[in-house]
């Protein structure tokens, strides 16, 4: 009798990223929607994921596990998640959620300088070529923004940048911790960071009450947009790399510029070039794993 398995560890792995990148296309989406400043939206998406966390017996009982090492390291990527989100907020806020976000598909560009110098490896030629075979179409899709987005641009540009940092350390350490108390620590540590800035003169304060359209999108946004993907990217890159994820994570444009048409009538920013940057973006990302660079850390879990 012929038994049926199930996917493949990498497989399931990849299909759990490609789920998280759905939801993640919601964010620019709830951001343009919510008319709090790009500070008190952060705080309080970060702020409502780990008061949610402290109800989860899994989550205590892995912070009791961890070491007080491990603990500063993940607060300290916590910090870096909370600047990555400031700058994509406001790229959402001084642009529009399609540039934003497809400011992201930057992110395997600078993982493939990023990650070998945290990982101690050396620089992959293959990760390289397919980081920078994005660049045209990258190129092709932002092209036609507007002289007056172009601030917002250059935000969403250190967004990506910040982005590979936090991934690529996630991606160190995370064998060393559950999923849920690495989560809770970096959204903790988030708030912390968050609300130290606002006491600067020049950023906005946090300390603001959301209007009730703006709680109901937070609350989506903090738990179904965050809470659920974050944790399951986490558990995932156990599995893959920090460039193999961030290249899926290159989808997270067509699919929040698509809901941008929906949902905020964007189409005025989709030209024929779109279409054929987007192409091109596609063909990274489905090419990259059929060339085995999709490899499996050596200390991962069978």
């Amino acid at each position: 009798m012929t038994s049926i398995t199930g996917p493949s560890p990498t497989t399931k792995a990849w299909l759990q990223i490609h789920f998280c990148v759905v939801l993640w296309g919601f964010t620019p989406i709830l951001g343009k929607l919510i008319t709090l400043p790009a500070l008190p939206l952060v705080w309080w998406r970060m702020i409502l994921v780990a008061a949610a966390l402290l109800f989860f017996r899994r989550f205590w009982r892995g912070l009791l596990g961890l070491t007080p090492r491990l603990i500063g390291i993940y607060a300290g990527i916590g910090v870096i998640v909370s600047l990555h989100w400031l700058a994509f907020y406001g790229s959402v806020k001084l642009s529009n959620a399609s540039v934003a976000v497809t400011c992201m598909a930057l992110t395997p560009i600078f993982v493939a300088f990023v990650e070998p110098v945290f990982a101690a490896r050396r620089f992959d030629v293959r990760e390289l070529f397919f980081g920078f075979a994005a660049i045209p179409g990258i190129v092709l899709v932002v092209g036609g923004t507007p002289v007056g987005m172009r601030t917002g641009l250059a935000v969403g540009v250190l967004a990506a940048l910040l982005a590979s940092v936090f991934t690529s350390l996630n991606k160190r350490f995370i064998e060393h911790g559950p999923a849920l108390a690495v989560t809770g620590i970096e959204m903790g540590a988030g708030v912390a960071c968050l609300t130290l800035l606002s006491l600067l003169p020049f950023f906005d304060t946090v300390f603001v009450m959301p209007i009730r359209q703006d709680a109901i999108y937070l609350l989506i946004l903090a738990i179904a947009c965050t809470l659920l993907p974050y944790a399951l990217s986490l558990i995932a890159l156990r599995r893959l790399t920090a460039f193999s994820t961030s290249l899926a994570v290159n989808m997270e444009p067509v699919y929040a510029v698509l809901l941008a048409i929906v949902i905020l009538g964007e189409q005025r920013e989709l030209a024929g070039r779109f279409y054929i940057g987007v192409a091109i973006i596609l063909l990274v990302v489905f090419s990259h794993p059929l060339t085995g660079s999709n490899r499996i850390s050596p200390d991962a879990p069978a």
